[in-house]
């Protein structure tokens, strides 16, 4: 059934607030912000047809208040509402509520988040859909059921424990040895209750040294599902990304199974929208895992839109109006190498937060380099969110390029002062060796993080009165040059 949209609220804040807002203005679509009240001179907000106010600082009072949102779509007489990521994007009660309203949702159905958002039950179909699973087991309860688990199935440690519901490496607890089994179990239950509201759990066997491999799917309401092929995104630090890189090193063979694998498994549930499933790759072995689907638009998409070149948010709104996909299979020929670095507001050597005013911002400029940014200079980045504020692209004509590109784009016009960043931290890991080379998994960051620390070259503002100091000084002792 076609659908007009007329006007979109974007459910969320920041980043994905501005990424959404982008396409929208390329398309005359006008867009209503909604705001707390530290948001309320936030960069999303200005950009915006229209802003509200939907509550105080707290996310439960603002920005995961279904209703509060819903009453703020229909008075600014928005028809369609698009979640972004993080927040209400993957709850399925909410997308309900958005059509129980009368409006448009942006997304898969509730029925497909709420099937795909119960890791247990995903796991089940991916089986039963011939899609390689991890060895574990589910609705773990007590130390003495893992351990009778791990000796039915000759399992090894390590293991991990997982929040059944939600992500985001949120109720993810690593296990080495028998002793620390009753402790994660408790940790894991209790992050999952307050994160996601259920600590049920499962527990996994963790593959040592693997690679994160997800695929971009885009499918709509007339059984059309496509891959937009795979993103490497195994650089993470606490199980969250913050490396991304597309395609993987993967050898063609295998990218072009590990792809097909996800759109049949999304065909089979009958997917619409923007979406992602995601595996673990054991290079020991060349074989891959289903992990999970992520029913949303995902951060790093843009990586993908760079070497395809396709507009994914744009895809999600013809989908949400009913049109089919404006492409086939065969017309997605990745050209490109594209890499994408999370600038978070955080201490590079302990990831610690680091809240307040930045009093300085400048974007990196030049060929081939894409920034996202989702705050401004003389914005404050509030302690009660997530602290991404800019997300920095880079692409080439093969991996190596992509890898010159993003480290001029470092440490050529990158200008982040009055908060840390993680910048230091992607600069060392760009130029390590090993990361050049391909050679690592999830554990990088972990097992190189004292080296990769040794490599900071921290800049600061007395960095740049310097150089003009020495500018002043050398113009002083030889006077007026011949091109002044």
């Amino acid at each position: 059934m076609q659908r007009n949209i007329r006007k979109v609220l974007v459910a969320n804040r920041g980043v994905p607030a501005v990424r959404i807002m982008h396409t929208c203005r390329d398309r005359k679509i006008p867009t209503t912000a909604v705001y707390s009240t530290p948001d309320r001179l936030a960069y999303h907000v200005f950009m915006a047809d229209t802003a509200i106010h939907i509550g105080d600082a707290p996310p439960i009072e603002s920005y995961l208040n279904a209703d509060k949102i819903i009453e703020a779509a229909l008075v600014s007489n928005s028809n369609a509402i698009h979640p972004g990521w993080g927040f209400l994007a993957e709850n399925a009660e909410f997308a309900q509520k958005v059509i129980d309203a009368g409006l448009i949702w942006i997304g898969p159905s509730p029925e497909v988040i709420s099937l795909m958002g119960d890791k247990i039950r995903a796991k089940v179909i991916a089986k039963q859909s011939n899609v390689p699973t991890v060895p574990g087991v589910e609705n773990v309860t007590s130390a003495e059921q893992i351990s009778d688990w791990m000796r039915a199935e000759g399992v090894t440690f390590p293991i991990m424990i997982k929040a059944a519901s939600g992500g985001g490496g949120k109720g993810m607890v690593k296990v080495d040895t028998p002793d620390q089994i009753a402790g994660a179990l408790a940790q894991a239950r209790s992050e999952a209750k307050k994160s996601f509201g259920d600590a049920t759990v499962l527990v996994e066997k963790y593959i040592e040294h693997g690679r994160h491999i997800e695929v971009q799917i885009v499918a709509d309401e007339h059984r059309h599902v496509i891959h937009l092929f795979e993103r490497e995104c195994t650089l993470q630090r606490r199980n969250q990304k913050i490396i991304e890189e597309a395609p993987s090193t993967l050898e063609n063979d295998l990218r072009q199974e590990i792809c097909v694998t996800a759109a049949r498994l999304m065909r089979r549930i009958g997917y619409t929208s923007a979406g992602t499933v995601e595996f673990i790759f054991d290079p020991s072995t060349q074989s891959f895992y289903f992990l999970e689907v992520n029913t949303r638009l995902q951060v790093e998409h843009g990586i993908t839109e760079l070497i395809t070149g396709l507009d994914i948010v744009s895809i999600m709104l013809d989908v949400a109006e009913g049109k089919p996909l404006p492409i086939k299979q065969l017309d997605v020929v990745p050209n490109r190498w594209a890499l994408e670095v999370r600038l978070n507001a955080e201490d590079p050597k302990t990831f610690g937060p680091s809240f307040g005013q930045i009093t300085r911002l400048r974007a990196p400029l030049g060929p081939n380099v894409r920034v996202l940014q989702g705050a401004t200079e003389g914005e404050d980045i509030p302690p009660y969110y997530d602290s991404l504020f800019m997300l920095l692209m880079a692409s080439g004509t093969d991996r190596a390029d992509a890898l010159r590109v993003m480290d001029r784009a470092i440490t050529g016009d990158l200008r982040v002062e009055g908060i840390k960043t993680l910048a230091p931290l992607l600069l060392s890991i760009i130029r390590h060796p090993k990361f050049i080379a391909g050679d690592f998994s999830t554990k990088f960051i972990e097992e190189h993080m004292p080296e990769l620390v040794s490599g900071f070259r921290e800049r600061t503002s007395e960095d740049e009165m310097l150089r003009v100091a020495q500018y002043v000084a050398d113009i002083s002792a030889l006077g007026s040059q011949g091109w002044m």
